[in-house]
């Protein structure tokens, strides 16, 4: 795979009168190429939930759904780790659009042969398999936006990134239904999605470009004269495998404490966003449709809340991003105890809570994903972020589903909700081991 994916050689630089103009037009048409990208992998993300309703008529149980829909969120925590270890010495020209296309031919399976939904074990198969190719997604996002921005500039670029996943995921409910008017067949839940998914990977392809030096460009930080701390010309070789897992992942103290908080960070903003409908119909006595726009709002509220802490880490926290996850995470920790103890019969304070823990959430998560990239070289990124992701969903993510339902099920949502406080408190414990740092780790500081 790194054969077919090799990063691109450097080109001959440029004439110094060409390196602005040039610079600039690429850096807007490779962040559309990994912005829409990104959010076509998401329009392949949840397409197998919309389907579930018509597989329970079929006869499959919840239960054996449930279970077929777990490969992915397991296969996506590896993947995103594995193939980000790949992805560091590949091509994210390549390396983004194949993952795309590949999970694009999976959803086509689902859409159009009849064998696919025959049974839970080939479901499962599948559904393994469309997260592993999801996986391939962020790392290479990753490596292109610490290869074409600066420390400084960065947190505004990453949280104006990141919102492309609420966009995609926002956009399959739409094509959906215009499939079902289309053909009136559920199926085009798989297809529809899919079909769209294959035009993004071609513009993706057309759009992206791999490091600047293959355009010709000196690196971004001598055209932006921003260096982080620990930076040399180093780091801008391509390192091996070795180098990147052992001396600039594992040897990494910072790193392991960030993936820690997104254990914890991960395990509050499922918990509170899968179980929000049976909480509030059971504790507060939400009728289905309140429920279903607070569900809405929760995941809405994170996209403004996202730009904001991005550009509050460049501005006013000056890029340093473990104080402003921890500010973040105050708010989530005061908006998630209102959330609990507010008491029945004030259904707006309830909203407001939720909102607010969506709001101030995916900042965080974010961040984690930023500081991961900024942790370690250039060479290192898609690996970092991995890393930071294994631990979030096969942590967090499972947690979020299982531990909370089994301590909810023993000791009530008051038992659930210490739970989650303390996840909260976990995190901001984790982030405050992180504040000296605002850049880069050199060797000797590890």
């Amino acid at each position: 795979m790194l054969g077919i994916f090799a990063p691109a050689a450097h080109r001959a630089p440029l004439p110094a009168d060409r390196i602005d103009p040039v610079y600039r037009r690429l850096r807007w048409q490779i962040f559309a190429g990994i912005f829409i990208g990104y959010a076509g992998y998401y329009l392949l993300r949840k397409n197998f939930s919309l389907a579930m309703p018509y597989l329970v008529e079929q006869g499959y149980s919840r239960g054996e759904l449930g279970v077929a829909l777990s490969a992915v969120a397991i296969a996506y925590g590896l993947s995103k780790f594995l193939m980000g270890l790949v992805s560091d010495r590949s091509n994210p020209r390549y390396f983004l659009p194949f993952g795309l296309v590949m999970s694009a031919l999976v959803m086509l399976l689902f859409g159009f042969a009849p064998w696919a939904t025959s049974s839970v074990s080939i479901m499962f198969v599948l559904l393994f398999l469309n997260g592993w190719f999801q996986g391939m997604g962020w790392p290479p996002s990753g490596r292109t936006m610490v290869h074409w921005w600066s420390q400084k500039e960065r947190g505004g670029v990453v949280s104006v990134w990141n919102v492309a996943h609420n966009v995609g995921g926002g956009l399959i409910g739409p094509l959906f239904l215009l499939g079902l008017a289309w053909f009136n067949d559920w199926h085009a839940a798989f297809y529809v999605p899919a079909v769209v998914a294959l035009a993004v990977a071609v513009f993706a392809f057309i759009a992206m470009r791999d490091t600047p030096q293959s355009c010709g460009l000196p690196s971004v930080e001598h055209w932006k004269q921003d260096f982080p701390e620990g930076y040399s010309e180093g780091h801008e070789r391509e390192f091996s495998t070795k180098e990147i897992f052992v001396e600039y992942v594992l040897k990494n103290r910072l790193l392991w404490y960030i993936a820690f908080a997104n254990v914890f960070v991960y395990l509050l903003r499922y918990g509170v966003l899968d179980w929000a409908p049976t909480y509030l119909k059971e504790a507060k006595h939400f009728s289905v449709d309140k429920t279903s726009w607070a569900y809405f709002f929760y995941e809405w509220a994170g996209i403004p809340g996202t730009l904001l802490c991005g550009w509050l880490s460049d501005k006013l926290f000056r890029g340093n991003r473990g104080a402003t996850g921890v500010v973040f995470m105050l708010g989530v920790l005061v908006a998630t105890l209102v959330y609990w103890l507010n008491p029945e019969g004030n259904p707006g304070i309830d909203l407001a809570a939720l909102v607010s823990i969506g709001f101030l959430i995916y900042g965080p998560v974010m961040l984690i994903g930023l500081q991961a990239l900024e942790l370690v070289p250039k060479k290192a990124a898609g690996t970092a972020a991995g890393f930071t992701g294994l631990f979030g969903y096969l942590g967090g993510s499972v947690a979020a589903n299982a531990l909370v339902g089994y301590t909810v099920d023993h000791f009530g949502w008051d038992g659930g909700f210490m739970l989650l406080v303390g996840s909260c408190v976990l995190a901001i414990v984790f982030l405050t081991m992180t504040l000296r740092h605002t850049g880069m780790v050199a060797k000797s500081a590890r």
